[in-house]
């Protein structure tokens, strides 16, 4: 297939009327998220940010910042709902976290009757500098209740829920310190012993929780019960160093990317997932020895937070309406490229992708596997 081809069977399927609900849960993180977009490096913020403590504190004029929604699963649901699927969350939050749910899902039909009201919300700062060609988001987090979330925080009509859905996403495994393997484990094996549709793990930075990367590998990552496992660069390289103790010897021999999509080989060859790698330069899809590179596309980026959960929305709807890997990648990047260009930070529809479609190129036609 062809760019031309996917293009136009991206169009088809994006003019098309839905036929059926997508119906996806989504747990557990809600996060109130403030955005600092920095107009610096890290070096001139540090040396900034070094004039006022040396004259004992004061103001720095001109920081645009947000407010926003937070949190991988919150985001993700939003992007899935702006793409017209039916999504549940599971969640755990203050009860001033429920309010604010409410507030920016009030234009939905999203049911809240699995939130947890539990202790303190969760809080992300997300500090976003300029880097070479790119933004980079540094995110100051106090994980609050959520650190705390466990299988025990689920009822019956949580695992109801689970096993009625058509994907069961499951996210940010460091932020759910103390349980999260745990919770992985419960889950996933609810959704795949009693449930019909597929299991969907994006695990996030696994590094704020290392001490147990190594056991979390071990026994959900590398198990049957993950269907597709959504990951960045980082992700997938420290993932890697686990399964593969020589890996890290590669890093000096090829760029960034290259050792990403290598470090993805690695997954692919010891867990049984389809891995999907997203990056800045591509998207890849592998299972065991079948390999799908796709393109990213060329924007002016607004925002560097959020982009991997905007992905994850193109990509499950593209997997639910079995749309070719090809495509079903190009749709994923499209949303999150859409997403981090515009400026007013809202989810795409289906109407808003298609018009990119049509008016934005891909960072390198010559990385289309099948010209």
């Amino acid at each position: 297939m062809n760019i031309k081809q996917c293009h136009s069977e991206l169009q088809e399927f994006l003019e098309k009327p839905t036929e059926k609900d997508c119906k996806v849960v989504v747990m557990p993180d809600f996060f109130l998220d403030r955005i600092v977009n920095l107009q610096w490096n890290l070096a001139e913020f540090t040396g900034s940010v070094g004039e006022v403590v040396k004259r004992k504190g004061g103001s720095i004029d001109g920081v645009h910042q947000m407010d926003l929604k937070g949190g991988n699963a919150v985001n993700t649901a939003s992007a899935l709902a702006s793409l017209g699927a039916s999504v549940t969350p599971i969640l755990c939050t203050s009860e001033y976290g429920l309010q604010l749910i409410k507030y920016h899902f009030k234009d939905t039909t999203m049911d809240y009757s699995h939130i947890k009201v539990k202790g303190k919300a969760s809080i992300t700062t997300a500090l976003e500098f300029m880097g070479q060609n790119e933004k980079i988001n540094v995110m100051l987090r106090d994980l609050g209740a959520l650190e705390d979330f466990s299988p025990s925080d689920l009822n019956e009509s949580d695992f109801e829920l689970i096993e009625a859905a058509d994907y069961v996403c499951l996210f940010n495994w460091a932020g759910t310190k103390k349980h999260g393997t745990a919770l992985a484990q419960t889950v996933f094996e609810s959704a795949k012993l009693g449930g019909r549709g597929k299991t969907y793990y994006d695990t996030a930075d696994p590094n704020p929780n290392s001490a147990g990367i190594t056991y979390f590998v071990e026994e959900v990552l590398k198990k049957p019960q993950v269907d597709i496992l959504s990951l960045n660069e980082n992700e997938a390289i420290t993932y890697a160093n686990v399964l593969d103790e020589g890996f890290s010897e590669r890093k000096g021999q090829l760029s960034f990317a290259d050792y990403a999509l290598e470090a993805a080989r690695v997954l692919a060859e010891h867990c049984s997932a389809r891995i999907d790698l997203h990056t800045t330069l591509f998207s890849a899809s592998l299972k065991g020895k079948h390999e799908v590179v796709v393109p990213t596309f060329k924007i002016e980026v607004f925002r560097a937070t959020g982009a991997g959960d905007a992905w994850n929305a193109g990509n499950i709807i593209a997997d639910y309406r079995e749309l070719s890997d090809e495509c079903r990648l190009m749709l994923a990047n499209a949303v999150s490229a859409c997403y981090l260009s515009g400026a007013d930070g809202m989810h795409p529809t289906k109407a808003k992708i298609a018009s990119f479609l049509k008016t934005n190129r891909l960072t390198s036609a010559a990385m289309w596997p099948f010209n």
